[in-house]
């Protein structure tokens, strides 16, 4: 019997310890799977781990350099990596500084939790030296090609996937009428108080026009905890402080999104990666236009969806449909379609548009990604990473992004980035843990409560 592969995640907040897991999972589906946690603002608590329902056999909380320390110290097979890109450029170029020429070394996987439509060039090349680099859908796996070939760097490492945590039962209607109406908020889209309570206003109004439904207002997470992004103004605040207060049938709710999606007739959102789950199980979804279609809000990603539409429209019973040509070149085509005039995917084939990678039951989106870690682990040795951000061509740039994560400007860890273990009595591993809850938590309320106050005072 084989033996089964040894495979880490490094993440940096809930939403990519559930990516990288399940990107793992899907990778090498027989694996034994380390966990890790990158140290800094977004760590997530127990709470938020529990609600994503991803679990490892071992789970522990890092720096940079204490990870780069345990991939040279243990064997592994696999690292993914679930971070925001400078995190990614640190630990990319401190595995070159481990593995300077070709040797054993692991296969290094990263990519995007969701919809990326921002800062795409810059994410992009501080992800560029990964082994595989991890395109959600054909178009963005075109868009991924384009910019380091646009720079002259090598593109082979890109990968056309599908979000790894698409799934759930197609959607079946109870009736022409929604009966529970999820309204999928984000942490920082859109960013102004104003705004935010504008469409907490609009769904407790949506509740009150549609006494028959019920509105769920999908959290991300508690007051004090953070996610991705920063919370400044918590929906949970913002409900406290509407007037009349949430009708009897809008509540705010926590959990698994997918469980959430499990009795939804509607979901509605402003740019959020639910957007893609919901249309992938056929879920009539709204990407909100009452703010504009603007790239800081990044609905604008959803152009030719079928799906843009305002509170207005919902209110007087409109059902957003995807439109089936966007759903393919997105991956997010349903997997159950059948073959009749208004199957998805017959309409895509029509079109002249190949069915993408989660077009149909039968095509695995995640085959060729699993054929190409299947390759480079079988290879005796692997090439040393050769991120393209190097001291040549990002002089300015790139020895800034080490050190944040306490690397010299060649990938080697500064002097004390790295504490030993022996000689650490418990007690004072215990203090230095309640020391880091406690600054983290000040920091969590600080953005939280002191900033928006001097924002406002100061008319900033």
């Amino acid at each position: 019997m084989p033996e089964r592969k040894r495979v880490a995640v490094l993440a940096d907040s809930d939403t990519r310890w559930k990516w990288g897991a399940l990107t793992a999972r899907r990778l090498v589906p027989d694996h034994q799977l380390t966990g890790f946690l990158l140290r800094g603002r977004a760590t997530p608590t127990a709470r938020q781990l529990g609600e994503v329902g991803v679990r490892a056999e071992r789970l522990s909380e890092v720096t940079c350099a204490e990870f780069l320390a345990e991939i040279e110290r243990e064997r592994y097979d696999v690292v993914v990596l679930a971070l925001v890109g400078g995190a990614v450029q640190a630990v990319l170029h401190g595995a070159r500084a481990l593995w300077p020429a070709p040797a054993r070394r692991p296969v290094l996987v990263t990519g995007y939790v969701g919809v990326v439509y921002e800062k795409l060039a810059d994410g992009l090349l501080l992800r560029h030296g990964a082994d595989l680099v991890l395109a959600n859908s054909r178009h963005d796996a075109r868009r991924f090609r384009a910019v380091y070939e646009g720079v002259g760097a090598d593109a082979a490492a890109v990968t056309e996937t599908a979000l790894p945590f698409l799934g759930g039962a197609p959607y079946e209607p109870a009736g022409s009428r929604a009966h529970t109406v999820v309204f999928a908020v984000q942490p920082s889209v859109p960013d102004s108080r104003a705004d935010r309570a504008y469409l907490l206003e609009r769904a407790a109004g949506h509740a009150r026009k549609h006494p028959d439904r019920e509105v769920l207002i999908k959290l991300r997470s508690r007051p004090g905890e953070h996610t991705t992004h920063l919370e400044e103004q918590p929906y949970q605040r913002l409900a406290e402080r509407l007037p009349g207060g949430l009708p009897a049938n809008c509540r705010l709710v926590y959990g698994n999104m997918g469980e959430v999606l499990d009795g939804a007739d509607l979901l509605v959102t402003v740019s959020s990666t639910a957007a893609l789950e919901s249309l992938h199980r056929s879920i009539p979804t709204a990407i909100l236009t009452d703010l504009g279609i603007r790239e800081t809000l990044g609905n604008h990603h959803f152009l030719g969806s079928g799906c843009l539409a305002s509170w207005d429209q919902l209110d007087s019973g409109l059902l957003p449909t995807g439109d089936p040509v966007w759903l393919a070149a997105q991956g997010v085509l349903p997997a159950a379609s059948g073959s009749g005039p208004g199957d998805p995917l017959a309409a895509a084939s029509g079109s002249g548009l190949s069915a993408g990678p989660d077009a149909g039951a039968e095509h695995d989106p995640y085959a060729v990604a699993r054929a190409k870690v299947a390759g480079l682990l079988a290879a005796a040795r692997l090439p040393s990473p050769a991120p393209y951000y190097t001291r040549t061509t990002a002089p300015g740039y790139l020895p800034g992004i080490l050190a944040r994560h306490h690397l010299a400007p060649d990938g080697t860890p500064l002097p004390g980035a790295v504490r030993p273990a022996a000689g650490e009595s418990r007690l004072r591993r215990r203090l230095r843990g309640h020391l880091r809850d406690a600054a983290r938590g000040a920091y969590r309320h600080g953005v939280q409560r002191v900033a928006p106050v001097i924002r406002r005072l100061g008319e900033l």
